[in-house]
C-alpha cells in the first residue's frame, strides 16, 4: 500500500515538473520573441536612415525613403567629406571636448554629490537649495551670453563650449542619491584611521560609485558629442575647426542654401542631395556613440535605476 502511494506521488511530482518545465520554456520562448521583435523595430529607424544616406536624391524624390537604396549613391558622403582635413579636425576637436569635459565634469560632480550627502557638512541644505533652484528658473540667454563674452572674455574660445557643460543639477542630484546609499560608517571609520576627506573620497568613495560614474559619464559624453548650440553662440565663422555637430549643421545649411537659391554652382541645383545629406550626417554623428555604448551598458543599466529599489 505504502509503495503504491509513493509511486503515485512520485509520478504526480514528475508530471508536475514536466508541466512546469514546459510552461517555463514557453514563457522564455515567448519573451525572446517579444524582445526580438522590439529590438528589430528599434533597429528599423536607424536602418532606414542608413539606407537613405546611400540613396540618390532623384530616387528619394520619386520613391521616398527606403530601407534598401533603389539607386545606390555615395554622393552625400562625398559632399560631407569633401574637405577631409576640416571634418577630421572637427572629429579630433569633439573627441577632445568629450574626453576633457567628461573627465573634469565627472570629478566635480562626484565631489559635489559626495559633499552634499555628508551629514557633517553644515551648508549642505543651503547649497542643495541653490542647485535645485536652477532646475526651476534660469537667468535667460542674454545674461548667459554677456557672462561668457563680456565678463569671461571667451568669445571664439573653445572654453566657452567646454565650461557650460561641466555641471548639471540633474547629474549632481543623481550622484548625491547614489552616494547616499553608501553607509556613512565607512567615512567615519576611515577618519578614525587618520584618512583625510580627499583621501576618503578618492580611495573609498570613487571605487564604490562605478555604476553612477559610468551613467553620468555617458550623459556628459553624449552632451558634449551632440554640442552645437554653444558653438553657434560663441564660435564665429573665422574659427578653423568647430565641433562636429556644428560643422555638420553648417554643411546641411550651406547645401540647403545652394539648392534654394539662384546662385551659380558646379552642381545642378536639383541634384544637391539635401535629404540624403541629412541622413549621412546623422550616420556620421551617431556611429561613434553606438560603438561606445556597449562598453558602458552594464554600468548604465545599474546606475540609471538609482533610488528605484529601497532596501
Amino acid at each position: 500500500m505504502d509503495n503504491a502511494l509513493e509511486t503515485r506521488m512520485d509520478a504526480g511530482l514528475e508530471s508536475r515538473s514536466i508541466r512546469t518545465d514546459a510552461s517555463g520554456r514557453f514563457i522564455r520562448g515567448f519573451g525572446y520573441i517579444v524582445i526580438g521583435l522590439f529590438a528589430l523595430f528599434s533597429l528599423l529607424p536607424f536602418l532606414l536612415v542608413l539606407g537613405t544616406s546611400f540613396t540618390a536624391e532623384s530616387a528619394i524624390r520619386q520613391y521616398g525613403f527606403n530601407l534598401i537604396p533603389r539607386v545606390f549613391s555615395t554622393f552625400a558622403y562625398e559632399i560631407v567629406f569633401e574637405n577631409p582635413q576640416r571634418i577630421v579636425g572637427s572629429f579630433i576637436l569633439t573627441i577632445g571636448l568629450v574626453v576633457v569635459g567628461t573627465a573634469i565634469g565627472l570629478f566635480i560632480i562626484a565631489m559635489t554629490g559626495y559633499a552634499l550627502q555628508r551629514p557633517d557638512f553644515a551648508y549642505r541644505n543651503k547649497i542643495s537649495f541653490f542647485i535645485y533652484f536652477t532646475t526651476l528658473f534660469s537667468g535667460g540667454l542674454v545674461p548667459f551670453y554677456l557672462l561668457i563674452t563680456q565678463y569671461l572674455q571667451l568669445k571664439d574660445n573653445y572654453m566657452a563650449v567646454l565650461l557650460p557643460g561641466l555641471l548639471s543639477p540633474f547629474l549632481i542630484i543623481m550622484m548625491k542619491s547614489f552616494v547616499r546609499s553608501i553607509p556613512h560608517a565607512i567615512t567615519e571609520s576611515a577618519k578614525i584611521d587618520g584618512a583625510g576627506d580627499f583621501t576618503i573620497f578618492v580611495r573609498l568613495i570613487l571605487p564604490m560609485t562605478t555604476p553612477a560614474l559610468a551613467t553620468i559619464g555617458l550623459f556628459l559624453a553624449i552632451s558634449y558629442w551632440n554640442e552645437w548650440y554653444h558653438s553657434m553662440l560663441f564660435l564665429s565663422a573665422d574659427m578653423e575647426y568647430r565641433p562636429l555637430q556644428y560643422f555638420l549643421y553648417q554643411t546641411i545649411t550651406t547645401a540647403d542654401f545652394i539648392r534654394n537659391s539662384a546662385a551659380a554652382s558646379n552642381v545642378p541645383l536639383r541634384d544637391v542631395p539635401l535629404e540624403s545629406m541629412k541622413m549621412a550626417t546623422a550616420v556620421v554623428a551617431t556611429l561613434p556613440v553606438i560603438f561606445f555604448y556597449p562598453f558602458v551598458q552594464r554600468y548604465f543599466i545599474k546606475g540609471i535605476t538609482i533610488g528605484a529599489v529601497k532596501g
